[in-house]
């Protein structure tokens, strides 16, 4: 019976065009590039819609869907002059989505690929992540 349930609920998702990653997740942070916004949906719920920063001109930010796979209170950049990035959770090799002391840049595209939050919102997701676990969360960044 629990069987049957399950693929019920698999192929109304696929019918209505769900990412399989996503639908599977307690909680989905929705990276969407052309509106510089991150929506975070938690058990189907939308918690928080932010404003963030994606890669500027010259860089990328991968569309996608991955599970974190990594996390750090406080991380310094290697790549670029220690720059500081706070309640970082990586999820895509060197991408991450992080904090930043830039906030009057969000809401356009400012960074070198990772997708920066204001600190605060970022402390917020981490918290989520750690809560729910990285195994439950799914980070999808598209157009």
């Amino acid at each position: 019976m629990r069987n049957r349930i399950f693929l019920a609920i698999a192929f109304s998702a696929m019918l209505l065009g769900v990412p399989a990653q996503s639908w599977a997740a307690s909680l989905v942070a929705n990276v969407n590039i052309s509106t510089q916004t991150m929506t975070v949906v938690r058990h189907g719920r939308v918690i928080h819609t932010w404003k963030v920063s994606t890669a500027r001109k010259g860089y990328i930010t991968p569309r996608g869907t991955w599970r974190p796979k990594r996390m750090h209170r406080m991380w310094h950049s290697r790549k670029y002059d220690m720059s500081p990035m706070p309640y970082s959770v990586f999820y895509h090799g060197g991408y991450a989505i992080h904090g930043t002391s830039y906030i009057k840049r969000l809401g356009r595209p400012a960074s070198h690929g990772c997708v920066r939050l204001a600190t605060a919102n970022a402390a917020k997701f981490y918290a989520l992540v750690k809560q729910i676990g990285p195994g439950n969360t799914r980070i999808v960044v598209s157009n």
